[in-house]
Order: structure tokens, then sequence, then C-alpha cells
């Protein structure tokens, strides 16, 4: 048995593997592919406290789902909201919510009741500090005898200074939302909407999940409307998002895959008159699909889709191999046995692999989970391809099979009629010219590194989102203070010197206030402060409580009791805490015991974005206390990458010219000045067109190398213009290259989008110069011929 037989019976072998492995995959394990867009972001390694904490917010976001019902009448917003309520009761396994009722608000207040003693605003304390202490003996009466005195939490005589009832209104105000008639209630000047928390049972990142919540929703907002014509809806939650890109993902790979196979299923057939081509084609670019999916599972053990839609785009890439081979079948002697022409063309094809996967491999070197894996996923396609053409091919397709169809032999017409760069005075002025418009058009682009290009929600979710934030007055989960120390007490007093500072900020506008455990559970050094405070200014023997008894003619016996009850409160600590059922909107602040010390968050409401230098510099000198910004971090590594990345691609252009140099000698730079010309004329289109460079659009270049390269090599190849074999594989190439890479400039995905216009312009730059880069003798050549 030959060598060739014996590659491609185990090839054959290979590729039965694959296949079973993805329909293991696929219809055995069912899995389905990852919609969360944090599993592209990059992973803070250097201090996993702080990617902890991020990760804490988001997953204390990502499994709720709020929805306002909102009516210019109450009863309006009560009655839609009942609807809605109805048709969500019908799937008790998607949603849990908890009652608004009476007994809530009870057990709500209980804990805090029993800790009463210590359990004051900062205005307080420092009331009790500096006022006198008839200050005080107003204050009671005035509690007492005024039906507008302030809320009454229990008895008067368990608070009879309404100090408790002062901090629970304080932490009132660190929401707008109030109970109502067995609702929670928020207003703005045209409506008053019926607030409906819920949290997910069900992963937000599950397409089947979002399959069956979404259609809920829709049919609950159709009943509210049916119920309340007019009605206004505002839902929120990170799984409308995901289904969102799930959906637009999934559209997107259906598009530019289709989109893909068409163009190429045509201009197949019209090069080459032959069905035999086309499933060759398709049988190596589906080998190449099924390995890279294998190879990605293996390694990362999920699938991400936006993997898949950039995936689709390597169908344009991954015929490359497969039409050379086709194309120089086609022009060879029929009597040249395939297996001895594949041996002839192995070199050019070896370098042209090589190179597209140096391309690729370059998104590798981000820290980008996501691109590393579109990385592996498209490198191993190629070779899945590649490999395929290599043992396959000469044994399926032998000489005298395939004939030139119209588009071959018009389209390779064209190529002796095409332009060829030769040093002349006219040329020299053309690229002095060229290189002038070039240099103004890349001063022309602006950096943007901002991390929200990676999702683009629609603007009607987006809106509602904005507008639901306002009305409850959210913090945002990305940007924060992470508050460090080697215990609990450290961690709530350096909350509490980090909430002086911010205390500041709040009469200017930068923020509208913060929400933070210690306003829960101040430190033990604080309760301890606030205890002795107390004792001395309205409990001592001779104090502000005596006076009062005194006045509604109470005795020594009631002073007594209502002291020793005050002094009977515990501290009240962070555990206690965490077990009641006040704490649950709170929880997701502290993290607890993390990488030997503790950690909480202080989260920021009605944040004025322009105020975020003053915010990041609020912590400065405070130890232990970090100003967390995540956009801003990750669109600074984006930033960065954009700039390293940029040395890759021009290391990268040497270390392919390095190893073009010991074939073509001489004629490398050739192969490699089509793609270094069509790279800079692509950034200067779009700085003339007014584009900002991304890290995408340099991501792109350095994929474009791989690709360009390819057309340089199957020129060099054949560098007599007489032969019309090279120019037909480039102009196939380039075609469905830019059919695929094209399609992906449609997605809505901002930064696939700046990939594919890249790709596209790219493309077709070098399409239309690398005939330019032929050498001069071989044009005079033809010219006489």
């Amino acid at each position: 048995m030959s060598k060739s037989r014996q590659f491609a019976l185990l090839w054959l072998l290979a590729a039965s593997l694959l296949l079973g492995h993805n329909a293991w995959l696929w219809l055995g394990k069912r899995i389905v592919p990852d919609t969360d867009i944090l599993a592209l972001l990059p992973v803070q390694e250097r201090d996993p406290v702080l990617q902890q904490s991020f990760l804490h917010m988001v997953d204390a976001a990502q499994q709720r789902v709020v929805v306002l019902v909102g009516a210019p009448d109450w009863e309006d917003a009560k009655r839609a909201a009942a609807a809605y309520r109805a048709v969500l009761a019908h799937q008790p396994g998607m949603f849990e919510s908890t009652p608004v009722n009476e007994k809530t608000q009870d057990d709500w207040l209980a804990l805090f009741q029993r800790h009463r003693l210590t359990l004051l605003t900062a205005a307080q304390e420092a009331q009790l500090r500096e006022q006198p202490a008839q200050f005080w003996q107003e204050a009671a009466l005035g509690r007492m005898y005024n039906a507008f005195g302030g809320p009454k939490l229990g008895s008067w005589q368990d608070d009879p200074f309404g100090l408790f009832a002062g901090w629970v209104q304080e932490r009132a105000q660190e929401t707008p939302v109030r109970p109502r008639d067995g609702q929670l209630f928020v207003a703005d000047a045209q409506r008053q909407y019926v607030l409906l928390p819920m949290t997910l049972k069900v992963p937000a990142f599950s397409i089947t999940a979002q399959q069956t919540v979404l259609p809920l929703l829709e049919q609950a907002g159709a009943a509210a409307r049916q119920a309340v014509p007019g009605v206004e809806l505002l839902p929120a939650g990170v799984i409308l998002h995901a289904a969102a890109a799930s959906a637009q993902a999934e559209s997107e790979m259906s598009t530019i895959g289709i989109g893909s196979l068409i163009g190429i299923v045509l201009l197949t057939w019209l090069s080459f008159r032959s069905l035999r081509p086309i499933l060759l084609i398709l049988l190596s670019i589906g080998i190449g699909c099924l390995g890279a999916i294998s190879v990605c599972w293996l390694l990362f053990g999920r699938i991400h889709l936006l993997t898949l839609v950039f995936g689709a785009s390597l169908i344009g890439v991954a015929q490359d191999y497969g039409i050379y081979f086709l194309s120089n079948r086609m022009a060879a002697d029929p009597a040249l046995d395939s297996r001895a022409l594949l041996k002839r063309l192995m070199p050019g094809l070896s370098l042209t692999l090589l190179a597209a996967v140096i391309g690729y491999m370059g998104l590798a070197f981000t820290p980008f989970p996501g691109l590393r894996a579109m990385a592996v996923f498209s490198a191993c396609g190629l070779v899945f391809a590649w490999l395929t053409v290599v043992c396959w091919f000469p044994a399926l397709i032998g000489g005298a099979t395939l004939r030139a169809g119209a588009l071959a032999r018009g389209y390779g017409n064209l190529l002796p009629r095409w332009p060829l760069l030769r040093f002349k005075r006219g040329t020299v002025l053309a690229g002095l010219a060229l290189a002038a418009l070039a240099g103004a058009g890349i001063a022309r682009l602006q950096p943007n590194d901002d991390i929200r290009l990676l999702q683009n929600s629609p603007k009607q979710l987006v809106a509602d989102q904005i507008k639901l934030g306002k009305l409850l007055d959210a913090p945002t989960p990305v940007q924060y203070y992470l508050v460090r120390g080697a215990s609990e007490e450290e961690v709530l007093q350096r909350e509490e010197a980090l909430k002086q500072r911010l205390d500041a900020l709040i009469p200017q506008g930068l923020i509208g206030g913060y929400q933070a455990m210690s306003n829960w559970v101040p430190s033990l050094r604080t309760q301890t402060a606030r205890r002795a405070l107390l004792e001395e200014k309205l409990l001592a023997a001779d104090g502000p409580l005596k006076n009062v008894a005194a006045q509604v003619e109470e005795d020594a016996a009631w002073v007594n009791a209502t002291r020793e009850r005050a002094l009977a409160a515990e501290p009240l600590q962070m555990a206690a805490f965490l077990a009641a059922p006040s704490s649950e909107p709170w929880r997701h602040l502290w993290l607890g015991k993390v990488d030997g010390g503790y950690a909480s968050i202080v989260a920021l409401r009605g944040m004025n974005y322009s105020g975020l230098p003053r915010l990041r510099h609020a912590a400065d000198g405070l130890q232990g206390v970090q100003w967390v910004d995540k956009v801003g971090e990750i669109s600074s590594v984006l930033g960065r990458y954009r700039v390293n990345m940029a040395w890759v691609v021009g290391a990268a252009y040497v270390l392919v010219f390095a190893l073009l140099f010991p074939r073509y000698r001489g004629r490398a730079w050739r192969v490699l000045a089509p793609t270094a010309l069509a790279s800079v004329l692509t950034l200067a289109i779009l700085g003339w067109a007014g584009h900002s460079l991304q890290l995408f659009h340099v991501l792109a270049l350095m994929l474009l190398l791989g690709v360009g390269v390819d057309y340089g090599i199957f020129m060099q190849e054949h560098p007599d213009r007489r032969d019309r074999t090279p120019w037909l594989a480039v102009g196939l190439s380039a075609a469905n290259t830019i059919l695929s890479f094209g399609l992906l400039g449609l997605s809505h995905t901002p930064a696939l989008q700046a990939f594919g216009l890249t790709m596209l312009l790219g493309t077709l730059g070098v399409w239309l110069l690398v005939p330019c880069f032929g050498i001069a003798k071989e044009y005079d050549d033809a010219a006489k011929a």
C-alpha cells in the first residue's frame, strides 16, 4: 500500500472520529453555545480578589429580572401588575418572588429593633455631641404629642427620642421604592409604577432558558396591556440582553455561513462547471469545522456563540487550499498523476497554511478568553481543511476531470492586461501622492477602546434599562469601591472612613448616595462609641430621659426600665445581619473571607459620570480601599493590547518574510508587499471614512497578513503571466474571503463589524495589488508572445 493511500485511510479514520465526537456533543451531550458576554472578557489574574468582587456583583445581578408596570392611575397600575403576575404564576419553576405584606416589614425590622441603641445616623451622632439636653427633651415630647413627629416604630417608650426611627428613615432613602397596598411602589411625574422584582430559577445565559422565559414575559406583557390599555412596561435583566445577543449571533452566523457557502458553490460551479469540485471544497470546509469544534471543546470545555459567528467566516479562508489544488489540476497535463501534482504544489501549500495560522494565532496573544477560543477554532479549522485537501483530493480527482468554465476563461484573460509596477517617474510620483493621502487618512484615525463595543443591545432594551435605573436609583455593578482588611472589623472601619469622604461628594451632585454594609452593621468600634455617647447624653441619671419622665408624669421605675431595656441591646454582628431576611438586597456587597482576608463593596447610587476623576481619587490615602472601574479597566486593557498587537503584526511580517526567503530569495518582498500596502490603504480609508481605531481593526490586519500572503505565494509560485492558474486561484479565494468577511462586516456587533470591514477592504486591496508585483521580465515575455 502506497504512503498516499495510507495517509488517506488514516485521515478517513480521523474524520470519522471527529464526526462521532461532534455527534456525541450535539446529539448525546446536547451542548448549547455559551452566550455569556463576560466569558469574552479578560481575567484579572494579578488581583483575584478584585476579579471575585466583579463576578460577585455581576452574579448578584444576572439572575434578577425587574419589571416596572406603570400607569397614571395607581389602581390601573395594580390591575395591570396583577394580570402580569397571573401569567407568570402558570410557570412557577421559572421565577421566585418575595411577597410584600405587613409580616415582611415586621421581619425586616425585627433584628434591628434588638440593637437599636447603637444604630444611629451620622447626623444624629453629630447632634448628640453638639445639642444640649433641652433639645432632646423637646424632641421626645414632640414625638409623643405631635401626630406629624415622624414614623413611629413600636411603642414611644422603646424609642422616645426617635433615634431608631431616624436611622430607619435614612436606610429607606437608599432606594425610592416604598411598600403600598401590599405592592412595591415607585413613581415619577407622569406615572405610578408597581415594581415586580423576580429571581430566575434557571441560568440567565442558558439558551433553553431564554427560549422559555422571553415568550413567558411577552405573554405576561400582553396580558397587562389587555387589562390596562396604554400601560407602560419597563423590563430589565441580564437574560433580556443575553437573549438579544443570542438571537443576533444566531442570525449573523446563519447569514455569514449560508452566504459564504452559496458564494463558494456558485463561484466554483462557474469556474469548473462540475459538481465534484463543489463537493470536495464543501468536504474540506466541513471537516475543518468539525475539527475546530472538537478541539475547542476539548481545550475550553465550552464554545461561545460569538466563536461560531467568527468561525463561520472561516469558510471563506478554508477553501483556499482546495481551490489552489483544483485550479492547478485543471491547468495541468491530464497525464500528470494528481499525487505528483500535489508533491509539486506542497511547498506553496505548506507556506500558505503556515502564514494563515500565524495570522490567526495572533489573536491568542490577547488576554480575552473568547478571542483565544476564536484563534484556536480558526487555526485548527484551517489545519483540518488543509489535511483534507492533502490526503484526499489527489485520490478523489484525476486528470481530465475538470474543464474551465466561462468565469475561469473570462477572468483569466484579465491577467495580461493588469498593470505591472515598474520603477518609472510616473510610478514614483503616483506612489508619493498615494503615500501622502494614506498618511493623512491614518492621521485622522482616533482610538476607541470602549469595552461596550463587544455587545450591542437593542436600543429599546437599553432605553428601558436606563429609565428603570433612574426610577430605582440603582447602583452600577461595574464601578464601585473595593474595601479590604485583615478582619471583618477592619473592613467595616475602612468603609466608615470612605463614607466620610463620599458624604462630601453628595451635595456636589457627583453621587446620589451609596450602599455599604456598614450602613446596616456599623463597626464594633463605632457601636461602642455610640453606646457610650448615648449613655452620657441621654441615659445618664440626670439626663434628658429623667426630665422627659417628669414631663409625662412617669416615676423613677419607668426611667430605670426604659434605660435597662436600651442598655440590654448587644452589638450587632455581621453574621446575624447576613442571616436575617432584611439583608437579602445587600448581601452582594459582602464578599466575606477571601484570599486570606476579608472584603466588601461600597456601591454608588446616582453617579454623575462627569465626576469620575473625583470618584477615582476619593479613596486616595485610605489603606485597603480601591476604586474599581471595570469598564475603564477593560477598555484600558483593550487600548494597551491594541498598541501591543500592532507591534506583533510588525513582528509577524518579519517572521513570515524569514519563512519565505529561503524559497523565494529576492522575490520574497513581492509576496509580502501587496498585503502590507493593502493594510496601509485600509487604515487610510477607515480614517477618511471617519472610523475610530479599535483593537479589532489591528487583529484583522494580523489575519489579513495570513490571508494575503496566500495570494502572494500563489502568484510567485507561477510567476509566468501566461499561466493563468494562480490568478484563478487568487480570484476565487479572494472572492470567497470577501464574501465571508464582507458579511461579517454587516454584523450589528461593532467589534465584529470593524473586523469584517477591515478584512473586506484589505482582501480587496490585496487582490487588486498582487498581480502588480509580478516580475517585469515575465511581463515582457508575455507581451512578446
